[in-house]
């Protein structure tokens, strides 16, 4: 069912009694499936709609171990932006902010993309310097970003406090008005329905124990489940936190480390926040969603750990910030606080790549900037598997660049707290 005026005027005079599920759910997979797609978050399930709808590799699968959704898809702060500083990693994430401006007309499916900017503050003459970095290198990537000064960051973002009496002042912001913030859960859930519109099956509560190898040829055969085994030609993981302990069961170590990433929102309030802004000296960043909450986002916690309750001086050391840079948010009630489960690389770009075990693909590593790129590495990444042989775009970020020394090393340079 498409959705459009006309179709919800007839439910509406229908008591709205005539809407299906968006997507097919069998409680039993099929025995056997061409490519098989591990994690139904946001990048898994772009992977299968992409491949369904432009590759045609046969038939798909995505398992996922809990509900569409509920990973880390469904834990983030909803941040878009493409000003990262290196240019593969530029080409990557524009890529994906470019399919972000089009995606809800795509997938008929609104995702409440809202470009609303996106404003990085600089704190210290270092900040201005790696901001304005960030600038020139944009633009010569073709990327949009531009410098403003305190005033017209104060313009831009009215609540910011730009006095000099603060403990981090303002001194400058990078500004990418393209930048902005999108509705987590529709984006899974509009994947997820366009995918089974093509024939995709999505299996919920599936959690694979096992991936089976040819004993000769070493290449992937199949995967063990708590629904049974499903053979496969073909595995793609796209398990975000999970991925180490998944790649292991095929005999792979990943050059990653897990960390909880927490963020917190207030109760609602009318709207008073216009965009999203970012500070890397303060490590914390702030929007509003469209409910009227203020979205608030902190950095990794200092330790691995696979759980999703980071330490709660992580949280006071966020808010203290917000608090000094909005002082009129300091009566603000916060609501409800989660974190995630982000894998880390050594250099803090992804890894989107074909694998040393014939048929098994990883998309992996995002860190904090996982949410922004789902449609670009879906994209990619179906590529990437459908022609056994690495995207343009994605050709970067292989595996193998930890051994030959080619990394992309945005650890300091993306200007975000990882």
């Amino acid at each position: 069912m498409r959705f459009s005026w006309r179709g919800l005027a007839r439910e509406a005079l229908r008591g709205h009694a005539g809407w299906t599920p968006h997507w097919r759910s069998p409680e039993q997979p099929q025995p056997g499936y061409d490519v098989v797609i591990l994690g139904g978050g946001g990048h898994g399930l772009a992977t299968a709609y992409y491949l369904a709808s432009q590759h045609r590799p046969g038939r798909i699968a995505v398992l996922e171990k809990g509900w569409i959704g509920g990973g880390n898809t469904g834990r983030n702060t909803t941040i878009i932006r493409s000003n990262y500083l290196f240019p593969e990693s530029a080409a990557l994430y524009d890529h994906a902010l470019q399919l972000w401006e089009g995606l809800s007309l795509a997938l008929n499916y609104n995702v409440m993309f809202s470009p609303r900017g996106v404003m990085m503050l600089a704190h210290s003459q270092h900040d201005v310097q790696s901001g304005l970095r960030h600038v020139h290198a944009n633009r010569l990537a073709g990327v949009d970003n531009e410098w403003l000064t305190p005033a017209e960051a104060k313009a831009f973002c009215p609540p910011l406090d730009t006095s000099a009496a603060i403990r981090y002042p303002v001194l400058g912001a990078a500004l990418q008005r393209r930048g902005g913030v999108a509705r987590h859960d529709a984006v899974a859930w509009g994947y997820a329905r366009a995918a089974s519109a093509l024939g995709v099956d999505i299996i919920e509560g599936c959690e694979v124990t096992g991936i089976d190898r040819d004993p000769v040829s070493g290449a992937v055969t199949g995967v063990q489940t708590g629904k049974g085994p499903i053979r496969c030609r073909k595995l793609g993981v796209v398990a975000a936190g999970s991925t180490s302990l998944v790649m292991a069961m095929a005999g792979l170590r990943m050059p990653l480390e897990s960390f909880p990433l927490q963020a917190l929102v207030s109760e609602p309030v009318k709207p008073v926040f216009p965009c999203v802004v970012m500070s890397n000296t303060v490590h914390a960043y702030i929007s509003q969603s469209d409910k009227g909450e203020l979205v608030i986002g902190a950095g990794t916690d200092q330790y691995p750990s696979y759980s999703q309750a980071g330490g709660v001086q992580i949280l006071g050391h966020t808010l203290e910030a917000i608090c000094e840079m909005f002082p009129i948010f300091r009566r603000m009630r916060m609501l409800r606080a989660w974190g995630g489960i982000v894998d880390v690389t050594p250099d803090r770009s992804p890894i989107l790549s074909r694998t040393p075990v014939p048929g098994l693909y990883v998309n992996c590593g995002w860190g904090t900037g996982g949410f922004k790129a789902t449609p670009g590495s879906g994209h990619v990444f179906a590529a990437t598997i459908a022609r056994d042989e690495p995207h343009p775009i994605a050709a970067p970020f292989s595996l193998d660049r930890f051994a030959g020394g080619r990394l992309i090393d945005e650890a300091a340079a993306a200007a975000v707290a990882h």
